[in-house]
């Protein structure tokens, strides 16, 4: 029985043309099932515009994992204009989401899947959140689950016995490096793009990630007030 993650992404033109993309995560390690293209371009090999982050070699890694994962998409919207109308929809084994958006707002969700499951040592600090994706989910929503997910994992460090750190300062660390990363890689992606759909959605979630560095703390003082059952038992 194939027990792994599906994440279905539809996307419908204003012409009624549509594109489907399936993605499948490997159930107990959320890493991403993929074959890889036959011939990748250019631009998807390691040494390509190479993140100034990346802990990654040549000598092991002729491409980047996340550009290997990403080829695919980035050719079928390398002809699309930020701007323009798609209709899209995700189905989920829970639940389906739908919305109508630009093409950059529809590919921003999918790119952070792919970019955070394809074995990228930075971005895979994320990876948690993917089990329980949101597409186009709002800051306060992305905040709230990525303070979920960092806490989450002072607990379980806790419960290994290592050291645990229970303020923000660690998540901001972290979307500090998502950020980086995906700023470096917009500009390896700009080789493959001939209209600007891919490079602006990766631009959508770096604006995410600053902003959730930036207000982190601002948005969970907004919402202590809704914990006041739990803070004054």
């Amino acid at each position: 029985m194939d027990d792994s993650i599906q994440f279905l992404y539809t996307y419908q033109f204003q012409d009624g043309s549509t594109k489907d993309f399936d993605l499948r995560l490997d159930s107990t390690n959320l890493r991403l099932i993929t074959e890889r293209p036959p011939d990748l371009p250019l631009w998807a090999m390691l040494s390509y515009n190479k993140c100034a982050i990346c802990p990654l070699t040549e000598e092991e890694h002729t491409y980047c994992p996340i550009a290997e994962n990403l080829a695919t998409l980035v050719e079928e919207f390398r002809n699309f204009l930020s701007h323009e109308n798609v209709s899209v929809t995700v189905r989920v084994a829970e639940r389906i989401y739908a919305k109508d958006t630009t093409v950059q707002g529809g590919l921003s969700p999918i790119m952070g899947i792919i970019m955070t499951t394809s074995g990228c040592p930075v971005m895979e600090q994320l990876k948690p959140m993917v089990r329980f994706h949101l597409p186009f989910a709002s800051l306060d929503e992305t905040i709230f689950r990525g303070a979920v997910m960092w806490l989450l994992a002072q607990y379980f460090r806790q419960q290994d016995g290592k050291s645990a750190e229970w303020s923000m300062d660690g998540l901001g660390a972290i979307y500090a490096e998502v950020g980086q990363v995906n700023r470096d890689f917009a500009v390896r992606m700009r080789a493959a793009a001939k209209k600007d759909a891919n490079v602006n959605a990766l631009v959508n979630l770096d604006v995410f990630a600053s902003m959730m560095a930036l207000a982190v703390e601002d948005t969970l003082n907004k919402i202590k007030p809704y914990f006041s059952a739990l803070l004054n038992r």
